[in-house]
């Protein structure tokens, strides 16, 4: 039932071929086990698709969609998962990681030097030089420890999903 929920709101192959961004992948993207739901396309392509959400900026979702072609990962998951990143998620993501990359590189940052650094006359280079390390940082350490967490969470979570389901079918008295 679950399979046939999810099936209903995917994407189609064809689709996603005839996207105008996607169209240069062509035939790469038809391949049955890109947009197979099963134990191992799923966490994956989720997976991908939370690291290049938080890692990338921009061309999340392309970019998602050919490394999910080449890993043989499900490409709905992957362009779906990237939009753990999104206009009401971007500007707390980019502040907590602005914050943890100060404090993994040894000297914690305050939030207000993002303002300064934009309104001050130093100039756009001398911000990015100031805020783009620990910024990068975060962002690393977001989308890796993401991914990880997409990919564990979700095998988990069809581990138990299947398992349930056994544990129901020998539940059912049998028919004689």
């Amino acid at each position: 039932m679950a399979r046939r929920f999810i099936r209903r709101w995917l994407p189609s192959a064809e689709s996603v071929q005839r996207h105008r961004t996607l169209a240069w992948l062509g035939p790469a993207l038809l391949h049955p086990q890109l947009w197979a739901l099963n134990h191992r396309t799923i966490p994956l392509g989720l997976a991908i698709g939370v690291f290049f959400g938080f890692l990338i900026p921009v061309a999340q979702i392309p970019i998602a969609v050919a490394t999910a072609i080449v890993l043989r990962a499900n490409i709905a998951a992957a362009v779906l998962s990237t939009l753990v990143s999104n206009p009401l998620t971007f500007a707390p993501i980019y502040l907590a990681a602005f914050q943890v990359g100060g404090t993994l590189l040894g000297a914690p940052l305050d939030p207000a030097q993002i303002e300064t650094g934009m309104g001050g006359g130093t100039g756009i280079l001398a911000w990015l030089g100031g805020v783009g390390k620990p910024l990068a940082v975060g962002l690393s350490v977001f989308a890796t420890g993401g991914a990880i967490a997409a990919y564990f969470g979700a095998r988990t979570l069809w581990h138990l999903t299947v398992a349930r389901q056994w544990h129901r079918r020998k539940q059912r008295p049998v028919a004689l």
